[in-house]
């Protein structure tokens, strides 16, 4: 099934039937915005912003709950409380020239564009090759920033509970067996299969954790233990500094697990 969204929408929206099973009995329900872009089409908090919200709204007139699972919480921090727009348009011939910069590089580019800009980033936007990237974009155009008053949520409680792992060795262990689960299901296949198809590792969507080094593994610049070894490390890494991130938000109430 699919949801009909503005006539220019250029991501095909819809759902996948799933069926979940807990200890009481299995239930039906649908999982939507998965599969919606391909590997080589960029997608930013903007852009699930804007699909997201339609769904959610025909979520809520068949009176039912959306719950929004996954992704970061930039993300989710765009969807709560609007987010972040310019009107300077993408300019994708400066991203290919910025696509192999190295994250110092991509620094030291913007520094000289916006000192001030690059001494307010925060550790996650700092150390993120795509965000560094669409900020001296940004710069380079002299874009005017501003606040999508239109996409800030009206209907939200004053306070979210967040949860952490109290003992910090239970989060390597959980993501250990998250990657050991994924490369079970077919990790290494799914790339081989993307690859072939004509992908490259320099597509937005190939440029993630567990892509990135099982293409290394690939290319046998990996072992494939040090893949899942990098791996690992670079997922304990990013949740360590998205639990950062998240901290900044006064309205999230933290609690031990």
């Amino acid at each position: 099934m699919k949801l009909h969204l503005e006539s220019n929408n250029k991501y095909d929206v819809g759902y996948y039937p799933i069926t979940i099973y807990n200890y009481l009995k299995p239930f039906a329900t649908k999982l939507w915005l998965y599969d919606v872009v391909t590997p080589d089409q960029y997608f930013s908090s903007f852009d699930f912003v804007k699909q997201v919200m339609p769904v959610i709204e025909d979520i809520k007139k068949r009176v039912k709950t959306p719950i929004l699972v996954g992704g970061t919480y930039l993300y989710l921090k765009h969807f709560l409380y609007g987010i972040d727009d310019n009107n300077s348009p993408p300019d994708f011939k400066l991203r290919e020239k910025l696509n192999n910069k190295s994250v110092k590089e991509l620094r030291d580019i913007l520094k000289k564009l916006d000192v001030q800009l690059i001494n307010r980033l925060n550790n996650s936007d700092a150390n993120n090759p795509r965000r560094l990237i669409r900020k001296i974009e940004i710069a380079s155009t002299k874009g005017t920033l501003l606040i999508r008053t239109d996409l800030i949520r009206t209907d939200l409680p004053k306070i979210f509970i967040g949860l952490k792992y109290k003992d910090k060795l239970k989060l390597r262990q959980v993501i250990e067996k998250r990657v050991e689960k994924r490369l079970k299901n077919g990790a290494v296949e799914e790339v081989e299969k993307l690859l072939k198809m004509g992908y490259t590792e320099n597509d937005p969507g190939l440029k993630t954790i567990g892509y990135q080094q099982i293409i290394k593994y690939l290319n046998k610049e990996f072992t494939k233990e040090k893949a899942i070894e990098d791996w690992i490390n670079k997922e304990v890494q990013y949740a360590k500094r998205q639990l950062t991130f998240m901290k900044s938000d006064k309205n999230i109430e933290w609690r031990e697990i």
